[in-house]
């Protein structure tokens, strides 16, 4: 593993200094005169560019002004105007989950869609002995099937697409859909490489929060992050050092929540669950991969929730921010209008979207609407999915139990037995490392065709962000289906709000469309 400072915010006068000669040799310029600068605004009366000079004047001070205004008074939104950059080099998939979970941070990571890979996999420290040898067998096979398949896959994306041979991207493009279906044979293990960016608020807590993970490659990354970020913030991320914030405030910081909170929550879970995870009746209910939930269903997206109504409530918000008049009595006119004129409700919300292009988010009004899912998705999809992070995700842990995703391709090349043979042995693997190791550490030698379940909670203006770019035709076949089945639930309990919710390649033929329609059911 690799975690590479690669940048940091830096005061404009610094960079022309430098690149005009005027810097001194081995000074050291420092980001956190920029927070503690812009700290200084609430309380001095001076300009604030004049504060940043006094600020890059004296980076000893400059460092102690932040200790002490964003952590002896606790306004620790200062710390968010530095930003920083790292390289983080070979981690495995399974612990970028857990690097990715932090929702106001930035990523890119290498893709399995468009890269081809080698078959270099993590081992894991939890591993020992015949864990290892186990998890390098399994390692082994599915490389072993990636291999095999890529080839055919490859023939088989190029018979369906003849037109694509012409130029260098569009070979390019046949060749990443052979990829994308033959990845789903790869382990969690994988070795993986991204860009991550962030501001030194929401750094801090991150390096905190991954300090107590249960796998020991994910407390490796938040201690190398912390050494990263100590070079050039280290005023801004004292509480990631507990010894360092008792020498400089007298008092510790308890990181309890973060260290205990998960175990006794999944213990006081298992409790719970056993004393009245029953039906009415008395008897157990039986768990069963293929049982359906309660509730609305397309695929494998269940809309458990939402709010009453969710075009009234997109509208009554919309004229909340356009009438100024009260919420109550903006939802009385909507209720109204919903009663005798649902046609000019519908109006209405397509009216405030009427200027909206492909690359605009609908008004904050539509938060106004919220929707719970119940989603059952593979690794794969789940990679997507989690970079929605504006939504609320809780995630189960991965489980063998369900039912594989299978992509059609592998099963059109003739290769579907074999692929299930991969994934039965590795589940089969995960069982036993689970026995050695725990089930943190067993997840490693699941695949990417492997799922889990997860609760989803979103707005519908987040459920645009979702259909703009999960149902775009450059979207992964998986979370597009996903994605679509999602919007297809939304639709039909918010068909006025959700008309223009479609992937970036259709928005402009679905716009039209729904205008005509609205044009028609004027009086």
């Amino acid at each position: 593993m690799k975690v590479i400072l690669a940048g940091y915010s830096l005061d404009h006068e610094y960079v022309k200094d430098m690149a005009e000669g005027r810097w001194e040799a081995g000074c050291m310029p420092s980001p956190e005169t920029l927070s503690a600068a812009y700290a200084r605004i609430s309380r001095y009366p001076e300009p604030v560019d004049e504060l940043r000079a006094r600020a890059r004047k004296d980076v000893v001070a400059s460092r102690r002004s932040n200790r002490v205004i964003v952590f002896g008074m606790g306004h620790h939104s200062v710390a968010e105007h530095v930003q920083v950059n790292f390289d983080v080099l070979g981690v495995s998939r399974l612990a970028l989950e857990a690097l990715e979970e932090a929702r106001l941070c930035s990523y890119t990571e290498k893709s399995q869609r468009y890269v081809t890979l080698r078959g270099d996999f993590v081992r894991p420290a939890e591993l020992r002995g015949e864990s290892r040898k186990l998890l390098e067998r399994t390692a082994a096979a599915q490389v072993t099937f990636y291999r095999k398949a890529l080839p055919r896959l490859h023939e088989r994306a190029r018979t369906l697409h003849p037109d694509m041979d012409g130029s260098p991207r569009d070979r390019d493009t046949v060749e990443g859909w052979a990829k994308e279906d033959a990845r789903y044979a790869l382990g969690l293990a994988t070795e993986a490489q991204l860009g991550f960016s962030a501001n030194a608020r929401n750094l801090e807590h991150l390096i905190r929060k991954l300090r107590h993970h249960g796998l020991a490659e994910v407390r490796e990354l938040s201690d190398r992050l912390y050494e990263a970020a100590a070079e050039v913030v280290p005023s801004l991320i004292i509480l990631s050092d507990p010894a360092k914030f008792r020498e400089t405030f007298g008092r510790d910081v308890s990181d309890e929540f973060l260290d205990k909170a998960p175990g006794e929550l999944a213990a006081s879970s298992a409790k719970v669950m056993a004393a009245f995870g029953r039906t009415r009746g008395g008897a157990k209910q039986k768990a069963s991969a293929g049982r359906r939930q309660a509730g609305p269903r397309a695929g494998d997206v269940t809309l458990l929730d939402h709010t009453p109504d969710p075009d009234v409530a997109v509208c009554a918000a919309l004229l909340f921010s356009g009438s100024g008049r009260s919420l109550e009595e903006c939802l009385a006119a909507a209720g109204a209008m919903r009663r005798s004129d649902p046609d000019a409700l519908v109006r209405f919300l397509l009216d405030s979207m009427r200027r909206l292009t492909e690359f605009d988010p609908p008004p904050r009004a539509f938060e106004a609407a919220t929707f719970t899912f119940e989603i059952e998705l593979s690794a794969s999809a789940f990679a997507q999915l989690k970079r929605h992070r504006m939504a609320t995700i809780i995630k189960q842990p991965y489980d063998p139990g369900l039912p594989c995703t299978v992509p059609d391709g592998i099963v059109e090349v003739g290769l579907g037995d074999e692929f299930g043979k991969v994934t039965d042995q590795s589940a089969e693997a995960f069982r036993k490392a689970r026995r050695a190791a725990g089930a943190d550490a067993a997840e490693y030698l699941l695949t990417n065709a492997h799922r889990r379940r997860v609760l989803v909670v979103c707005n519908m203006r987040e459920v645009y962000h979702l259909a703009r770019i999960r149902m775009d035709n450059h979207a992964q076949w998986d979370i597009r289906r996903i994605s679509a089945d999602l919007v297809s639930l939304v639709r039909k309990v918010a068909p006025a709000s959700a008309a223009l919710a479609t992937g970036k390649d259709t928005f402009r033929e679905v716009r039209d469309r729904a205008f005509h329609q609205g044009k028609g059911r004027r009086r």
